[in-house]
């Protein structure tokens, strides 16, 4: 008797060959299917990026990095001022000079302005910052939010996965952290 073979869910009538992983010396150990999990995790993350770098740019503005675009959006978020250290922290940003260096080119692209509240740096998404956000969040709709609405897992997976992901990302930092005292 054969072993079940998973399908391929992408072409009905194909099934798959094992895992898919990008490296097979991984898989080998106690858990494959998080080998599957993390060549999910680089594709995912790569198409995530390149769709925000490409819906940025259709939303009139090119050239912007994943960091400033992650960045303004933080900021833009509930039209409050950000502290440096809490962006930092929401984008799980570990190097404060990046954040920075994106901060001033958001700033001299006229974005965002910065202040100070005592020794905290304040930053705060301008007029143009606002309308940016909102182009690009009009594009995003019409692109990626009603296709996937139609086509794609429902909003409660998507949640489901969402939470997966953040729970992951704590294994993944704990991870570091015991692997930073080796």
């Amino acid at each position: 008797m054969m072993p079940h073979q998973p399908k391929d869910r992408r072409m009905p009538g194909r099934t798959v060959a094992g895992p898919v992983v990008s490296s097979a010396h991984l898989a080998a150990g106690a858990s494959p299917a998080l080998s599957e999990v993390e060549f999910g995790l680089i594709l995912a993350g790569h198409g995530f990026h390149r769709w925000m770098v490409r819906c940025m740019a259709a939303a009139g503005r090119p050239g912007m990095s994943v960091t400033e675009i992650l960045i303004l959006h933080t900021v833009r978020h509930r039209d409050r001022p950000k502290r440096l250290a809490d962006i930092l922290l929401v984008l799980d940003i570990e190097d404060a000079h990046i954040a920075s260096y994106a901060i001033r080119k958001l700033e001299e692209a006229g974005l965002v302005v910065t202040g100070r509240a005592g020794k905290e740096k304040l930053v705060a998404a301008t007029e143009a910052g606002a309308a940016l956000c909102a182009a690009y969040a009009e594009v995003r709709e019409r692109l990626l939010a009603r296709p996937l609405r139609a086509a794609g897992p429902g909003e409660a997976q998507l949640s489901a996965v969402a939470e997966l992901l953040r729970g992951l990302s704590g294994f993944y930092d704990q991870a570091a952290r015991a692997a930073a005292t080796l």
